[in-house]
């Protein structure tokens, strides 16, 4: 791609989408961290005292670049914002590292309807660098400034009534606003282009940037033996896996799966599977690299779903049953269906690959009625619960975070990144190194 005056040509899409339409309240006002926030400051050590300085100082004012989508058949483009400002329970984050993502793909290509501009990019690792004001000290000292951080794609306000509940991951503020939105939780952007003021949406908290503002809620604290750019894969690979094995599905030890759609997150889903005690572990797609890969990730036997008919592999490896538990990571009607067939009587058929928008799944109804097949929708993770144990997970060596990442990008190059997504040539999972 060609670099364009004051900005890098990045990738463009040839299919059409629609975009939700916003109205914006522009409020920019310089809020300054409150006395309180100064008090826990200055009660922290002194390397602690001069990174709430510099941070402070970093989001008073000055710049950063984020990776923007115009719309659809628009190329991306690197741009200049003024450094974002948090607010109440929020987080500036300085970025470290961020996921390249199918979710992000589907928002470039129109496949799937999202506020525009926007800055893409959902699964971020970081070092926290300002508490917006009026943050509870609780937060602050969970998260004190120049703590390494992992955040999660589902960003739960912890207020709503899925919240107190524990369900995150049916968060209502984070799908009012920010999914349908592109906002934070009052109904605001924090993301302003430099030059013209004008407002860009957030998809989750826009981690294709060098800083950006993160609810408090959907962070964990990286310890410092996990590296910052194979730990941001937690935040939505790893985490949409764990929640479809550890919620939808509830994997038990000896539960035989089926995981169709090896990418990031179908291969994710092979380690949870494994590290639950799955016994047959069955990883099919269409790409005998990515099936061999697999192997590596848990998979007891790898099926190709061009060369032999998926369903009937999967029942003669169960023994004619099928599987107790099937995931469909690929979101297309086909695999859709595939998923239910594959499951034995009493089964669960788990869905967690996003389609294009209005795409439909078909269901044998009797099948499903007669033989108590379930079908469960998983979307992610929870995060305040969630998080943490996956930071465990991988710091124990239990889930293999090196081996999950198979290319690593800059910044300059995440167009390349996209295009590799985009043309099925990345194995598992990518990862742009941001600062």
């Amino acid at each position: 791609m060609m670099i364009r005056s004051g900005c890098r040509r990045l990738f463009s899409s040839k299919k059409n989408g629609s975009v939700l339409s916003s109205s914006w309240l522009l409020n920019r006002n310089n809020n300054q961290i409150n006395k309180g926030d100064n008090d826990v400051i200055k009660r922290s050590s002194s390397s602690s005292a001069a990174a709430a300085a510099a941070a402070y100082h970093v989001s008073s004012g000055g710049s950063m670049r984020g990776l923007v989508f115009w719309e659809t058949n628009k190329p991306l483009t690197i741009e200049e914002f003024n450094m974002p400002r948090p607010k109440a329970g929020e987080i500036l984050i300085k970025t470290k590292a961020c996921g390249v993502c199918h979710s992000d793909l589907h928002v470039i290509k129109g496949e799937i309807p999202f506020s525009n501009p926007c800055v893409v990019g959902h699964e971020i690792t970081g070092e926290v660098v300002e508490h917006g004001p009026h943050t509870d000290n609780k937060t602050i000292q969970r998260l004190p400034v120049g703590s390494r951080v992992v955040g999660a794609f589902i960003m739960p306000c912890g207020n709503c009534s899925f919240c107190s509940k524990g369900h995150d991951d049916l968060c209502e503020d984070f799908f009012a606003y920010n999914r349908a939105k592109g906002t934070l939780y009052d109904g605001e952007t924090r993301l302003f282009l430099r030059n013209s003021g004008k407002p860009v949406f957030m998809y989750s908290m826009g981690g294709m940037a060098e800083y950006c503002v993160v609810p408090a809620n959907a962070l964990s604290v990286l310890p410092d033996s996990l590296p910052y750019k194979e730990s941001a894969i937690l935040g939505c690979a790893v985490f949409t896996a764990y929640g479809a094995m550890a919620h939808a599905a509830e994997v038990r030890a000896g539960d035989s799966v089926a995981v169709i759609g090896v990418g990031g997150v179908g291969s994710s889903c092979l380690q949870i599977a494994r590290a639950f005690g799955a016994s047959d572990i069955i990883a099919v797609d269409v790409h005998d690299e990515k099936l061999q890969k697999a192997k590596t990730f848990g998979a007891t036997h790898t099926v190709n779903a061009i060369q032999e008919d998926a369903i009937e592999k999967i029942r003669e490896i169960t023994g004619g049953m099928g599987v107790d538990i099937a995931v469909e990571a690929l979101g297309k009607p086909q695999t859709f269906l595939q998923c239910v067939q594959s499951v034995k009587d009493g089964g669960k058929a788990v869905m967690i690959g996003l389609a294009q928008s209005g795409a439909v799944g078909e269901v044998d109804i009797n099948r499903l009625v007669r033989r108590k097949i379930q079908v469960i929708g998983s979307y992610g993770g929870r995060a305040r619960q969630d998080l943490p144990k996956l930071v465990k997970l991988a710091e124990s060596g239990i889930f293999n975070l090196t081996n999950a990442v198979t290319r690593k990008y800059k910044f300059e190059d995440a167009n390349k990144a996209y295009e590799d997504l985009n043309k099925g040539n990345i194995l598992s999972r990518a990862v742009v190194e941001i600062m």
